[in-house]
C-alpha cells in the first residue's frame, strides 16, 4: 500500500478506548508541564548553572529504559492494567516528592536528588506508556482496529506537547512552581483513575518468558526509522528549550488540528513518501521564520503541523515494520524514540545553547535537514523494502 489512507470505525470510540486515550493525555500532560518550568525553577530558586539544568533535564531520557528490558515479564507475571496502575502512581510519587523536598527545605536542592528525580520520573513514565500503548489500547480494540487505535491513541498524548507546557506557564504564572506540581500529581491522579475505570479482558499469562528481553520494549529492526525519528525529535526538543510564551504553544495546538485535517483531506491518497517531506520542509520553513521573527505566530503553527503528519505517519512506520506479534514491540520504539529525543533536545538547550537562540535555531535547522535527506535518500527505500504488513 503506498497511499496515505487510513480507514475510520466508528466504533472504535467506545468507552474503554475514549478513558485509555484520556488517560494517555493526563499522563503526558504530567510529565510536559515540567518542560518550560522545570528549567527556570532550577536556575532562579535553586542557583543551578545551565550545565546542572541540561543534565538534570536530559537525565529523563536515561530512565525511560530502566524497565524496557522486563516490561514483559512484568506484563505476563502481572496483570498488565495492575502494572501500568503502578507506574502512573509511581509518577505521582516521584512528583510528589520533589514537591516535599521543595516544601519542608531549607537549603536549596542538590543536584544529585534532581538527577535522581528525574531518572525515577523516566522510568515510571515509560513503563506507564509502554504498557498502556503496546498492550491495554490493543487488548481492548477488535483485530482489525488496532492500528487505528494506535493511531488515534498518539493523537492524545501529542496534544500533550501543546496541552502540558501552555498549562505549566499558565499555572506558574499565578501558583508558582508548588502549583505546578500539584497540578502535575492532580493530572497523575486523574490518569489513574481513568484506567481504574476501564474493564480489561482476562489473558492468561504466557510461559517460559525472560525476566529481560525486547520483547514490548525495542524492535531491532526498526533501528534505522528510530535513528530518523530521534533526530527528528531532537529538533523539536531544542525548540522547546527556548522561552515561549503561552500564545506560542496555544498556537501549536492550532497546527496539531490543522494535521490532522491534512491526514483526513491533503494526504489522504496521496504518495507514501509525501507526507513526512512535506512535513520537514515545513519544520525548516518555521525555523527559517523563527530565526527572521522570533515572535510570528505562524512559526509554532507550522511546528505543530509538521510534528502532527511526521509523527503519525513514523507511528505508521513503525507498525508496518513489525512482524508477527510485535506490533506492541513497534508502538514501544517509537516512543522511545520520540521521548528519548524530545528529553535530549531540551537538555542540550540548556547545556550547549542557553542564551544563544540563534545557535540552537541553526544546529535545529542543521539536523532538520540531515533528518530530510537522511530520510530521502534511504530511510524510505529501506522501509519499502523491510516493511511486513
Amino acid at each position: 500500500m503506498n497511499t496515505q489512507n487510513t480507514p475510520v470505525h466508528i466504533k472504535l470510540w467506545h468507552r474503554e478506548f475514549w478513558l485509555m486515550a484520556m488517560s494517555s493525555l493526563v499522563l503526558t500532560m504530567s510529565v510536559y508541564t515540567l518542560i518550560p518550568i522545570m528549567p527556570q525553577w532550577l536556575m532562579q530558586t535553586e542557583n543551578f548553572t545551565p550545565e546542572e539544568t541540561g543534565l538534570s533535564m536530559g537525565a529523563f531520557a536515561l530512565g525511560l529504559y530502566l524497565f524496557g528490558a522486563p516490561c514483559s515479564w512484568l506484563v505476563q507475571h502481572y496483570r498488565r492494567n495492575v502494572v501500568c496502575m503502578w507506574a502512573i502512581l509511581a509518577v505521582g510519587l516521584a512528583i510528589a516528592l520533589l514537591w516535599h523536598v521543595c516544601e519542608l527545605r531549607s537549603e536549596f536542592v542538590e543536584l544529585g536528588f534532581i538527577m535522581a528525580q528525574r531518572l525515577v520520573l523516566g522510568a515510571a513514565f515509560g513503563l506507564a506508556q509502554m504498557v498502556l500503548s503496546s498492550t491495554l489500547i490493543i487488548d481492548t480494540c477488535e483485530s482489525f482496529q488496532r492500528t487505528e487505535a494506535n493511531h488515534c491513541a498518539s493523537w492524545f498524548a501529542r496534544f500533550a506537547l501543546s496541552l502540558g507546557p501552555l498549562t505549566g506557564i499558565l499555572v506558574y504564572t499565578y501558583c508558582g512552581f508548588h502549583g505546578v506540581l500539584l497540578t502535575n500529581m492532580g493530572l497523575a491522579a486523574a490518569a489513574l483513575l481513568f484506567l481504574k475505570l476501564v474493564k480489561f479482558p482476562f489473558r492468561t499469562p504466557e510461559e517460559g518468558i525472560r525476566m529481560a528481553s525486547l520483547d514490548r520494549f525495542f524492535l531491532p529492526h526498526g533501528f534505522v526509522l528510530f535513528v530518523n525519528l530521534l533526530l527528528i525529535s531532537i529538533v523539536v526538543g531544542l525548540l522547546l528549550a527556548l522561552p515561549h510564551k503561552p500564545m506560542f504553544y496555544a498556537m501549536m495546538m492550532s497546527g496539531f488540528l490543522l494535521a490532522l485535517l491534512a491526514q483526513r483531506f491533503v494526504f489522504r491518497n496521496a504518495e507514501l513518501k509525501s507526507e513526512v517531506v512535506s512535513g520537514l520542509f515545513l519544520m525548516i520553513a518555521a525555523l527559517f521564520i523563527l530565526l527572521a521573527y522570533p515572535t510570528s505566530p505562524v512559526a509554532p503553527v507550522l511546528i505543530g503541523l509538521a510534528v502532527g503528519i511526521v509523527g503519525s505517519r513514523f507511528l505508521l512506520f513503525f507498525i508496518k515494520l513489525s512482524r508477527h506479534c510485535q506490533r506492541g514491540t513497534s508502538q514501544s520504539t517509537y516512543f522511545l524514540g520520540w521521548e528519548t529525543g524530545l528529553s535530549l533536545g531540551v537538555g542540550l538547550g540548556y547545556l550547549l545553547f542557553y542564551k544563544q537562540p540563534a545557535l540552537l535555531l541553526y544546529v535545529a535547522l542543521a539536523l532538520t535537514v540531515v533528518s530530510l535527506l537522511m530520510y530521502h535518500l534511504f530511510t524510505h527505500q529501506w522501509f519499502v523494502r523491510n516493511k511486513n504488513r
